[in-house]
């Protein structure tokens, strides 16, 4: 019996000592579900009702859907939902969840966010994304009371959401963190501070931001305890930090400080053949736009004739253009909407693909000459000049800028081009203005369908400060968005026409496609990345 007794003591003295081991290991190994990642730029905002992007915070809101690998919708804040057979009411069930600091998640916070967004005083950028819900144009344009969206709480887990057409992308563009809740105790407690600092904020998603005060350079992700799937979030922590360019990102990635890096064109040559080499195109274009509605008259004439914007879209070798901003790739632009954004409803074909047009973006010098003696005879002068505006924050502007210079002024007799570089305010309140001939512009997909760049170009849209407008191109656009919004394939039809409108008139000059070429630790896994919308996901990242 007493030695009964003392195998026992030694026992739970071994289990004691075993389970302290076992606890040291978990320890370590959460200790180092750390990511450490570089930012561009610091946080302009957190407040997802008047942010301009969601690159990063889209790991701490989340909508009623997701997007996971290969912009596959995946369940987020809705864990069903019905559509009526007209394709106009939307009913989603939603999960049991709660915001970080514990407040539950009703349908009442998505209507409460919603109007919120479309109110005119909000001010925000994407009230168009909106549009196709009952009564928000109006409001966005302060005609009717925010009270009157057509989105309704049925009851605390019962969310209603009528439109005014089908939206065939209604579930992805539900994964967009603009659509994400916003607890309206939390907004009118903090007022005026709201959304100021991290600590003025509630976060619906996986992660929660920390140590953000509005202005520093440095901020964390910590894992949200309160996130209704977090058993399934790994990582700890994201720690951030602001740099200045990618070869001082590249040298903290060397000395092991940073886990992922993006390269720059002339960064990705040295490494590509290192193990941690990923590539992968965004659906980001950047473009000429044209200002149709100059005010000087003799410039509008110009950029109004169709000959003159073809010749300048055929003098350009876009090949070696995109070379030399990214080294070898494969994506070569073929319109507006970029590779890889989206796929026909049948037969999986890219949508880029589809809009082609030959002799619209293509590199057909000989072509260009025609085209644009043809517009000298019809202008009647034999020397043209315009000017381009382009933002100094961009990274590959300035080369862009040169290399269009060269390239047009020695294809095109007659023609100069003047550079114009501004930091990106003042580009964009000029923008804003239609104070441009030409513009180096840039357009990145919300969600993945290819309205998210036609849209753009509809009359009215507040990016179309160019004022381009199109018989064709609207009733196709209009077909689209309402008789055949029901129909995909019909549909997708009619999209791909709006878009070869587009490269036939070149009512902007597509350029190039961003391509994201990056290193990343190989022990760094289940980081997702999207082509649109909120670029990367961290919720299933973690560190082997």
């Amino acid at each position: 019996m007493i030695k009964h007794n003392a195998r026992l003591k030694l026992g739970l003295s071994g289990l004691v000592i075993l389970a302290a081991m076992v606890f040291l290991h978990i320890s370590t190994v959460q200790a180092k579900q750390v990511l450490n990642l570089g930012a561009t730029a610091p946080l302009d905002t957190i407040d997802i009702s008047t942010s301009t992007g969601y690159g990063q915070t889209g790991n701490t809101y989340e909508s009623l859907y997701r997007l996971g690998t290969n912009g596959k919708i995946e369940p987020g804040l809705a864990k069903s939902s019905q559509v009526s057979a007209d394709g106009l009411t939307w009913t989603f069930k939603l999960r049991t969840a709660k915001f970080s600091n514990g407040d539950p998640i009703h349908a009442q916070d998505f209507v409460y966010s919603w109007q919120r967004t479309v109110t005119p005083a909000t001010k925000s950028p994407y009230t168009n994304l909106f549009s196709s819900i009952v009564n928000a144009p109006a409001i966005a344009d302060g005609k009717m009371a925010p009270t009157e969206l057509g989105v309704k709480a049925l009851d605390d887990q019962t969310l209603q959401v009528n439109l005014t057409t089908p939206v065939a992308y209604m579930k992805t563009l539900m994964a967009y963190p603009l659509f994400a809740p916003q607890d309206q105790k939390i907004v009118e407690k903090y007022g005026k501070k709201y959304a100021t600092k991290a600590q003025y904020m509630v976060y619906s998603g996986p992660f929660k931001l920390v140590n953000w005060t509005g202005t520093n350079d440095k901020w964390q992700f910590k894992k949200n305890p309160e996130y209704w799937d977090h058993k399934k979030v790994k990582l700890q922590k994201i720690n951030y930090t602001v740099l200045e360019n990618t070869s001082t990102a590249l040298y903290l990635y060397q000395e092991g400080k940073l886990d992922l890096t993006q390269l720059d064109n002339q960064q990705i040559d040295n490494y590509r053949d290192d193990a941690g080499f990923h590539r992968y195109p965004y659906a980001l274009t950047n473009y000429l736009k044209y200002n149709f509605k100059s005010t000087d008259a003799k410039t509008k004439q110009i950029l109004n004739n169709q000959d003159v914007r073809l010749a300048i879209s055929l003098a350009i070798n876009r090949k070696t253009l995109n070379n030399r901003l990214f080294g070898s790739k494969t994506n070569p632009i073929t319109g507006f909407v970029p590779t890889g954004l989206a796929n026909s409803p049948v037969k999986q074909v890219d949508f880029a693909k589809s809009q082609a047009v030959a002799d619209t973006v293509d590199y057909e010098p000989r072509k260009a000459t025609e085209y644009w003696q043809k517009a000298l005879k019809t202008l009647n002068t034999d020397q043209v000049s315009l000017t381009l505006t382009l933002n100094s924050d961009d990274a590959n502007g300035s080369y862009v800028g040169q290399y269009l210079k060269g390239q047009l002024e020695k294809a095109l007799p007659g023609f100069k081009l003047t550079l114009k570089t501004v930091p990106s305010q003042v580009a964009s309140s000029r923008d804003k203005k239609g104070d441009y001939d030409l513009l180096l512009a840039g357009w990145g997909a919300d969600f993945k369908d290819p309205t998210s760049f036609l849209e753009v170009m509809l009359p009215g849209s507040a990016s179309n400060t160019g004022g381009f407008e199109n018989a064709e191109y609207s009733a196709a656009m209009a077909k689209a968005m309402t008789t055949d919004a029901n129909n995909p394939s019909q549909r997708w039809s009619d999209l791909v026409t709006a878009s070869q409108v587009l490269s036939k008139t070149q009512g902007i000059t597509p350029l190039y496609q961003n391509d994201t070429a990056y290193l990343k630790k190989t022990n760094v896994k289940g980081i997702v990345h999207n082509t649109a919308g909120a670029q990367w996901s961290y919720k299933t990242a973690y560190i082997k």
